[in-house]
């Protein structure tokens, strides 16, 4: 039997690099020779098969496992880790919502044999601007000129920070600051500022600073410029301006995402402009932009507000014949149209339809359905949606549950109402409030004079 074949650090940093399980990797990472190991030669590792490995464990969340790598790699005194190793794992943390451990690898990176500078701080306080933990990136600020001067991406981070954290006043102090230690702002600092401003209504203001990016700065408006400036002229209702900065941003090569051209059609829509609206979607797919989900539900929201339920069900149909899914609120925004518009055949036909059609029923499609159907006096069905609803562990709405019983109790539907008692009971969806509201109704409405009588009645049926 031949021996087996030996592994060096060469190698496995080609097998980490292709082992897609990252349980896996690990597991070979700490033995990569289980049959020829030597406690008398320890393995020697390479920089490279470290970052593989603390790569792979820091996507898949793996915080344990990466523990201990960053630990070994402290004792592997041979490897002087790279910068850029300690900014992805800091990144990695912040992914997972560990400021701490953000904090506390940052402090220790001295102990791995690594300098610090201005890109590890920066990576620190984007993480904690990720968890926001915004005390914290001041307390980091306060001893920067230990590790260099800040940089434009520093700015960037501590002037979002600012806005998030609904400090706006310091934001623009960051800014001056910013220019009088004669660091260039960057196209993510306007797109920062214009948005803040365009947050706070501020769109006067936000319009001239895209201005003056340009001419005093020198630096174009990027697609995040443009995103907030429409957006902002769309909710005050300034359409003209807000097309024509879309179309600037046509002349200027930059290509607009499906976001903006949403925010378009929705504002089309509530100003009774549909008409122009299938001319936006042609603009679209000659730009190369293909409408999403988003985009069609904004269609569909629109239509469903003007009750034009059946344009909205063509565009259910169109998205499918597109190869873009439709997604649960596509449906459930259909469902509540048709519903409102006592269109309960259609709603009902539809909501059987959507596993069929890849979506299956949430809790918002059940109860929109329950309750056009109860509003429908559709008792019989609505009872078997609710049964149908409680079996798959969602619960209606309060209210509407009330309105059902009463209505039941009110039109004598006594077997159906012991039917929908004994389900609500079986789930465990049922209260003594809700106990109360029949027995009072029965006495009310059935002419019962003893509360046992009631009962009986209910759980005989």
């Amino acid at each position: 039997m031949s021996a087996a074949k030996f592994v060096s650090s060469f190698r496995l940093a080609s097998l980490l690099r292709h082992e897609k399980d990252p349980s896996a990797a690990f597991k070979l990472f700490r033995n990569p020779n289980p049959e020829t190991a030597n406690p008398e030669r320890p393995f020697r590792y390479s920089l490279l098969c470290y970052d593989i490995i603390i790569t792979k464990l820091g996507r898949a969340k793996m915080f344990d496992e990466l523990q201990h790598v960053l630990y070994q790699l402290k004792s592997d005194t041979r490897i002087a880790p790279t910068e850029v190793i300690f900014c992805n794992v800091i990144d990695f943390y912040a992914r997972g919502r560990l400021p701490n451990h953000a904090l506390q690898l940052f402090d220790d990176m001295p102990l791995y044999r690594c300098q610090r500078t201005v890109k590890s701080v920066n990576s620190l306080l984007n993480a904690l601007l990720k968890c926001r933990q915004f005390e914290k990136m001041s307390d980091i600020l306060l001893g920067m000129e230990k590790f260099g001067n800040p940089d434009a991406c520093t700015y960037n981070i501590l002037i979002n920070g600012c806005f998030r954290n609904g400090c706006c006043d310091d934001a623009w102090r960051l800014f001056d600051e910013m220019l009088r230690n004669k660091v260039k702002p960057s196209g993510v600092t306007f797109g920062t500022l214009i948005h803040g401003l365009c947050r706070d209504s501020k769109v006067k203001e936000a319009l001239k600073m895209k201005h003056d990016m340009l001419k005093m700065y020198g630096v174009r408006p990027t697609i995040h410029v443009y995103a907030s400036l429409i957006k902002a002229l769309c909710e005050i209702g300034e359409l003209s301006l807000a097309f024509k900065l879309k179309e600037e941003a046509n002349e200027g090569k930059i290509k607009l995402d499906s976001a903006i051209y949403s925010t378009l059609i929705s504002s089309l829509l509530k100003v009774g402009r549909s008409n122009e609206v299938s001319g936006l979607l042609e603009e679209m797919r000659e730009n190369l932009c293909k409408p999403d989900t988003v985009t069609y539900n904004v269609l569909i929201n629109g239509f469903c507000i003007k009750s034009d339920t059946e344009s909205a069900c063509r565009v259910l149909d169109e998205m499918e014949e597109k190869g873009c899914k439709p997604d649960v609120i596509s449906f459930n925004m259909v469902l509540a149209a048709l519903c409102k518009a006592k269109k309960l055949t259609e709603a009902s036909y539809l909501f059987e339809d959507m596993p069929r059609r890849g979506c299956g029923p949430d809790v918002v499609s059940y109860r929109v359905v329950f309750d056009g159907l109860c509003d429908g006096m559709q008792s019989k069905e609505a009872a078997s949606i609710l049964d149908e609803m409680l079996f798959k562990g969602y619960k209606p709405r309060r209210d509407g549950l009330e309105r059902f019983l009463k209505g039941l109790c009110q039109n004598g539907n006594l077997e159906i109402l012991g039917k929908v008692m004994g389900s609500l009971h079986q789930r465990d969806a049922i209260d003594a409030e809700i106990w109360s509201i029949i027995i009072d109704t029965a006495f009310k409405e059935l002419k019962i004079c003893h509360m046992s009588d009631s009962i009986d009645l209910l759980l005989t049926r």
